[in-house]
């Protein structure tokens, strides 16, 4: 039995997200029909993360177990012959068979991507959130060090979670601005449902002088999901790294 670690590619307009849905296309679903053809069997696959519809992927990490005898290497490429050509498998390995995708990880990075400017894009439509109103970075990246440091992060936690545990770590949050983009990177130890882009619509208006970046300790202190601001749209978000 080998262990076999993806790294994978993708762009989610397409699927309902990353985990198996009856009905729905995911990333999941493909990857795993992608893998029945190479080794005549269903394998389940893991993933490190379990991306909402209409998010993207430069880092996902996946594992599945088998007994199908392929050069590490080889994988890839043999999974990539089946896959549509928004998925993509970047590299294969064997890992020890302890390692589990999800539950070995120690953390991961976020990229939020926005664009400013006036009309809206033609070609990234689907890859970046397009906002056409003046923002005030400067008091965005204010509010930033509130939310380091390891707290309950219940007030940026979607609707209908599962996740019992509401402590997280953020490590890092930073925001890069240009003439017409804003780029938002993040990375923590664990990530609640639609977490990162409550926090980018919190921060979002922090920046319209719609919301205090003073208050954000008191929201989190509130324990509140309706204290935060919107949940930014899923089409900006991309899970950029797994840390093991």
């Amino acid at each position: 039995m080998a262990t076999i670690k993806l790294t994978i590619e993708y762009e989610g307009t397409a699927y309902a997200g990353w985990q198996q849905q009856p009905n729905h296309p995911t990333i999941q679903g493909v990857l795993e029909e992608a893998l029945a053809k190479i080794t005549h069997q269903h394998l389940a696959i893991i993933g490190a993360g379990r991306t909402d519809s209409g998010v993207h992927a430069l880092g996902q990490v996946a594992s599945f177990q088998t007994h199908k005898s392929l050069a590490n290497a080889q994988w890839a490429p043999a999974l990539n012959r089946y896959l549509p050509k928004d998925i993509s498998v970047i590299s294969s390995e064997q890992v020890p068979n302890d390692f589990h995708a999800r539950f070995s990880a120690k953390g991961k990075m976020y990229e939020y991507r926005m664009t400013l400017r006036p009309f809206r894009p033609a070609l990234d439509r689907h890859r970046t959130w397009h906002f056409p109103y003046p923002l005030d970075t400067d008091v965005m990246r204010q509010a930033i060090s509130q939310f380091l440091g390891t707290h309950d992060f219940t007030s940026f936690r979607g609707q209908r979670s599962q996740t019992i545990n509401p402590i997280c770590t953020i490590s890092h949050l930073s925001l890069h601005s240009e003439s017409l983009s804003l780029l938002i990177r993040i990375e923590g130890d664990r990530f609640l449902k639609q977490m990162v882009r409550s926090i980018v619509g919190t921060l979002v208006e922090v920046g319209q002088h719609k919301r205090n970046g003073n208050t954000i300790e008191e929201i989190l202190e509130s324990k509140n999901r309706r204290a935060a601001g919107r949940t930014a749209p899923p089409h900006g978000l991309y899970l950029t790294q797994v840390l093991y």
